[in-house]
């Protein structure tokens, strides 16, 4: 035994760095109340690095200091370079060079997607009485799409160079006079892509730069740069305005691009043929109302959720995985009774369990706010659209929608198919083609806005720290197994066996490699929320673990038998 303690003392001494120390932390009460849990002291951590029992000077806890402004500072390009370092999201066939608009999701992202789409379906689907699921097929008749109106005006606005050959959605560049203060002469038009405002604002400088160099005007002090989205052009302005991608005004008029994928069907390629991708989950929805009203009897207010893919055939995907071309989508069509008194209180309740589930994955609020869609901005048969909007490193964009659908879906599919989609009510004898309230998320852009928010850096007793502050509800990882030494036995058991117990209910990582705190370092990084550590003491004297919070790195040791308790109420909330 005492061969052993000599072991334990030279490996912590070499493995707990200063941050990794021990500190109080208040545990589970049912741990509590079996009178089997020791707080961790700097008092008791000393003993247990000693081979005697004689006295050791305590050591302070760590000190961590959050850096407030580590998402301020944030550039796009680092968090694409973490989520591939780290396994969360890679380029899609990148030994062949990759191909824009498609990605995929490694084994850290795999599980994060996984456990959003889990917890939306526990929550608006198991959660309640009056929605049910559903699972549409990707490929539906063509005349769906030409009942929708995807056919005829599911489209972007494109502008093709002239010159390079290069594409771009118009309504994504934005254009504005470059003016001399002084004179109020116009010597140009600059051109830049959709971005936060500083960062448009610096690309629109560089080029007025150049431009005033051509003119002879050299250090002219300028107007500031007043911008509009490229689809307002005239002929006249489109002209005049520099292309991108060649520098000079070869750039046609905006024109519609339709976005559906199209492909065939069947062992023939001609017009008979011919299918699309569904670019959106919602029409897998409509299509089987009736059939989802028979066989569930359910009664208006009622909803049918689906979480599945779609397709569009984005002409400049950009921005990550925020616009792609193959994307995971999560809806509810909630069907109400029709009425213009009718709709805003659904809505409304709606637009505030949105909000609540984005919040209780672990968004953080301050990031979130609120875009409410007026005229131009509302699809024609729209009675509302909110969008609840996140700031991303490029600015802020929609994450969600919640809108007020009206009946047009039910009754253009209804004449298309010749089908009646009436709904009877039992209460007011009366037959009506019911209204729809619909809240639509990506799953893709609610991934990385919770990767956008989890991003922190601190300061731990003098080092720092880039971590990834994940809820233990939608962490890849939930906890970190860690014998403290990897070559014996006697750890290695009890750590395995607890492993062993802990992945047939959640997803977690085996780690003996290294020192402690380099062990705990890499749990930080890939957000593990807890790391459970088995010591000599474990196995030689209490039978306890010692599990370390990755937020505030504040350890307990609780009794063996309590950690499935302590965790599941960490994790799970019970």
């Amino acid at each position: 035994m005492a061969s052993y303690r000599s072991i334990a003392l030279t490996a912590l001494l070499v493995a707990y760095q200063p941050w990794s120390m021990f500190a109080l932390t208040p545990v589970s009460s049912v741990a509590r109340r079996a009178g089997r849990v020791t707080s961790i002291t700097s008092r008791t951590t000393a003993r247990s690095m000693s081979t005697t029992d004689s006295p050791t000077e305590e050591k302070a806890a760590p000190t961590v200091i959050p850096n407030p402004n580590a998402y301020e500072k944030l550039k796009m390009e680092e968090l694409v370079s973490l989520c591939k370092r780290r396994g969360f999201i890679f380029p899609s066939s990148e030994i062949y060079n990759g191909m824009a608009g498609f990605y995929d999701y490694g084994p850290l992202g795999a599980e994060l997607k996984k456990n959003v789409k889990d917890l939306w379906w526990k929550t608006f689907v198991h959660g309640r009485e009056d929605v049910e699921g559903l699972d549409s097929s990707i490929i539906h008749n063509p005349t769906t799409w030409q009942s929708s109106g995807h056919l005829d005006g599911f489209s972007d606005p494109m502008v093709d160079c002239k010159e390079t050959k290069l594409r771009y959605r118009a309504d994504q560049l934005f254009y504005a006079p470059i003016v001399i203060k002084e004179s109020g002469e116009r010597v140009g038009w600059v051109l830049v892509h959709e971005a936060n405002d500083e960062d448009m604002v610096k690309a629109a400088k560089k080029q007025a730069k150049k431009t005033l160099k051509e003119a002879d005007k050299k250090g002219a002090e300028i107007e500031g740069f007043s911008f509009k989205d490229l689809t307002e052009a005239t002929e006249e302005e489109m002209s005049e305005i520099p292309s991108p991608a060649s520098g000079k005004p070869t750039l046609t008029m905006p024109r519609d691009f339709n976005l559906m994928f199209q492909t065939n069907v069947g062992a023939m390629s001609d017009e008979a043929s011919i299918a699309y991708l569904r670019p959106e989950t919602a029409q897998g929805i409509f299509i089987n109302f009736k059939n989802a009203m028979g066989t569930t009897r359910s009664k208006i207010p009622f909803g049918i959720a689906q979480i599945g893919k779609a397709f569009r055939n984005e002409i400049t995907p950009r921005n990550f995985i925020f616009r792609s071309r193959e994307f995971e989508q999560m809806e509810v069509e909630y069907f109400i009774p029709p009425g213009d008194d009718v709709w805003e209180p659904y809505h409304k309740q709606w637009m505030e369990d949105s909000k609540q589930f984005l919040l209780d994955v672990g968004l953080r609020e301050d990031l979130l706010g609120w875009d409410v869609h007026e005229g131009d901005g509302l699809a024609h048969y729209a009675r509302a659209c909110t969008d609840i909007t996140f700031r991303f490193p490029f600015g802020v964009q929609e994450l969600m929608g919640i809108a007020a659908r009206g009946n047009f879906d039910l009754t253009q599919h209804s004449e298309g198919s010749g089908k009646n989609l009436d709904y009877y009510c039992d209460v007011t004898k009366e037959k009506y083609i019911p209204h729809c309230i619909e809240p639509s998320l990506g799953v893709d852009r609610l991934a990385l806005a919770l990767i956008c928010s989890a991003y922190a850096e601190d300061e731990v007793g003098g080092e720092k720290r880039n971590f990834l502050k994940f809820s233990p509800r939608v962490a890849p990882i939930k906890a970190s197994v860690l014998p403290l030494l990897k070559n014996k036995e006697q750890l290695v058991s009890v750590a395995r066996e607890l492993y062993d117990k802990l992945r047939t209910r959640w997803n977690v990582s085996w780690d003996a490699t290294g020192a402690i705190g380099r062990r705990y370092r890499r749990a930080d990084e890939v957000g593990t929320p807890f790391c459970i550590t088995i010591d000599f003491d474990t196995v030689e004297k209490d039978g306890s673990v010692t599990i370390r919070d990755r937020d505030t790195t504040e350890q307990v040791r609780i009794p063996m038998e309590e950690v499935i308790p302590y965790l599941s109420k960490q994790i799970d909330g019970y």
